[in-house]
């Protein structure tokens, strides 16, 4: 099995006491739904590794503690810290309505603003603690698009689009952002030589 057949659901982080437990960041909406986990896939040096939980308690929000079968010691828990952990994407329950979508399923969707027409690619999607946001490739730059249902309408899946409304002059901010470092104001002093 390759990356390209799982999703990342998060990482370790941690050892967690002298027994070979691990801190896993969940980097997922819910992640309660993970509580009841028999397995992962653990990216040891590239290669997906399959890891027996003994117990898993999520502790909070996002942190979970976690026991592997195998892992007894500090010493092997250790070589897992910073590992990524994946799960099947046949594990996942398919969405069928086109306002939801997983974020790992947008890369390489094409954006399309109802006004502009078709703006760039999705290269990833930040999850963050005040508000997840879509990376977009838009003219050599990267664009961040906040995710809410104003502004993302909905996925068509069968074409690979997600259709947006952007808000006025956020491509802007971002296309205006190379122009600070011109001095375009430094020749305007003599503007006081005229009067």
């Amino acid at each position: 099995m390759t990356k390209d057949d799982c999703y990342q659901v998060g990482h370790i982080t941690k050892t967690h006491g002298v027994n070979g437990e691990l801190v896993l960041f969940l980097d997922v909406d819910q992640p309660d739904e993970y509580a009841d986990l028999e397995s992962v896939l653990l990216d040891v040096k590239g290669e997906l590794i399959p890891y027996f939980i003994e117990s898993i308690a999520i502790v909070k929000g996002s942190r979970a503690i976690i026991a592997f079968e195998d892992v007894d010691t500090i010493e092997q828990a250790e070589r897992l810290i910073n590992c990524g952990a994946y799960l099947p994407l046949s594990e996942l329950e398919p969405i069928t309505d086109e306002t939801r979508f997983y974020f790992h399923e947008i890369v390489g969707y094409q954006v399309v603003d109802a006004e502009a027409g078709e703006l760039g690619i999705v290269q990833g999607v930040y999850a963050m603690n005040a508000q997840d946001l879509i990376a977009m490739d838009y003219q050599g730059k990267e664009v961040l698009i906040p995710i809410n249902s104003d502004i993302v309408r909905s996925v068509d899946r069968a074409s690979k689009k997600l259709n947006v409304v952007l808000p006025d002059g956020l491509l802007d901010i971002y296309m205006s952002e190379s122009g600070k470092d011109t001095p375009e104001t430094e020749g305007d002093t003599d503007d006081t030589d005229e009067d």
